[in-house]
């Protein structure tokens, strides 16, 4: 966390001293303050965040992919004639523990057109995800979808 801090005051750092105060600006300010603390990663010693911010932007690469994908499959299904869903509800197993864990996995969920984070069972174990698009009927197909793909991103990131 620490580095991330010193990463957000290189970058306010640079945007102050370019006289710039844009988000782009900042963004640059990012990444060069990422850069310079990867290589004095020697002189402040190891830290995870290095390995946390690819795996991140991969993470939003990712879900960038499913949110168009959800939403050109809504989309086509309100344009063409004849629907295509086949709505219903699924009870997902989790391994996500924490709180941040369970609402960021939830919350992403609901974000992404066709489907909706319902409810979550009383032990936290499983979360219950109306899906308007089960295709050929295949709930197992769904969950693992959503076990695969979006769980195992979110804990990666967080863990």
């Amino acid at each position: 966390m620490t580095t991330f801090l010193w990463n957000l005051l290189l970058a306010l750092a640079w945007t102050v001293s370019t006289g710039l105060f844009t988000v782009a600006n900042l963004l640059v300010g990012l990444v060069l303050g990422y850069f310079i603390l990867l290589f004095a990663q020697r002189a402040l010693g190891p830290s995870a965040y290095f390995a946390k911010v690819p795996l991140v932007g991969r993470f939003a690469l990712f879900y960038l992919g499913q949110l168009i994908l959800a939403n050109l499959r809504v989309a086509y299904d309100v344009l063409t004639p004849k629907h295509h869903m086949r709505p219903g509800v699924i009870a997902v197993p989790l391994e996500a523990r924490t709180d941040a864990e369970i609402t960021l996995l939830a919350n992403l969920i609901t974000l992404t057109p066709g489907s909706l984070s319902l409810d979550l069972s009383g032990d936290r174990r499983v979360l219950y995800v109306h899906a308007m698009y089960i295709d050929g009927g295949d709930v197992d197909a769904a969950r693992r979808q959503i076990k695969e793909g979006l769980e195992r991103r979110v804990l990666e990131v967080l863990r």
